[in-house]
This record gives C-alpha cells, structure tokens and sequence, in this order.
C-alpha cells in the first residue's frame, strides 16, 4: 500500500510557496489516492495537473499501481482544516456544534482553538415591548465544533 505520510510530505514541498494548503491526503485500501487543496484564490485546474504528474513521476507505478485524484476541496464541503477557516474570514459560514445548536453566522477570526463568529439574535431589551434583533458575538472552542462550511449567498 502506497504511504500517504509519503505523499503528504511530498505535496507540502511541491506546494510549500505556492499559498496552497493541502486540506487531506487519503490513500484508500485499494491504492486510490486522493489529494484536496485549497488557497485564498482556491487552486486552478492548471496547478491541480502539474501537482499530478509530480506526483506520478515522484511515485512511480511499477511497483505498486495506484489511482491517483488531485483536486480543490468542494465549496459546500465541511472545512477540515485552520486554513478553511482563514480563508472564510468574513463571509457567512453554518456551525453544528456539539451542543446541538446550529449557527448560521458571520466568520469573523479564527485560530486553533477558537472560532469567532457574529450572529443575528432575538433579545429583549429593556424598554421595548418586543424583542428585538441584535448582533451576538461569540467566540466557540474549536473542540466544540462539529462541522463547519461555507454558506453560498447569491
């Protein structure tokens, strides 16, 4: 089986000034290798096809045959790693969190351990009939958080 420590250690050198991050390597039972980046720009089809035949010419197939993927990570996908997050600074973003609530908020900083995010909430205040909304700020234990993801807005 092809050693994906290998190929990640190789795809973080190719890449190393590039701006791109690498989001996963998988290497699956049956010798399917699966390589997602992504970038402040996102990665072009262009970068995706040198990165493959680097790849192949660093991994040659004779003695182990393998499929080999390169390709950004999906717009919708769940984010994977800090480099989503940063990159997703200032655009709205849909939080489950292990305490089952569900936020759809504003992505404001992020780090390894936090997540800071602004949302809309209802809230009464004092001199007011009915509630009114108002922005909420919070900062979230990036333990806490179960998955995350980009929310398209047309």
């Amino acid at each position: 089986m092809i050693d994906s420590k290998a190929i990640r250690d190789f795809v973080e050198r190719s890449i190393e000034d590039s701006g791109l991050f690498i989001v996963d390597v998988r290497v699956s039972p049956d010798n399917v290798i699966v390589v997602e980046l992504d970038g402040p720009q996102g990665v072009d089809i262009d970068t995706c096809v040198q990165l493959s035949r680097s790849i192949e010419a660093e991994f040659p197939r004779e003695p182990e045959d393998y499929e080999l993927e390169v390709g950004g990570a999906g717009l919708t996908a769940p984010f994977k790693v800090l480099g989503q997050y940063l990159k997703n600074i200032g655009n709205r973003v849909e939080l489950l969190l292990s305490d089952g609530r569900k936020l759809k908020a504003l992505l404001l900083d992020a780090d390894a351990d936090v997540v800071r995010v602004s949302y809309p909430e209802k809230t009464k205040v004092d001199g007011q009939k009915k509630p009114v909304m108002v922005d909420r700020e919070e900062s979230i234990p990036m333990s806490t958080v179960k998955k995350a993801s980009l929310i398209l807005e047309f």
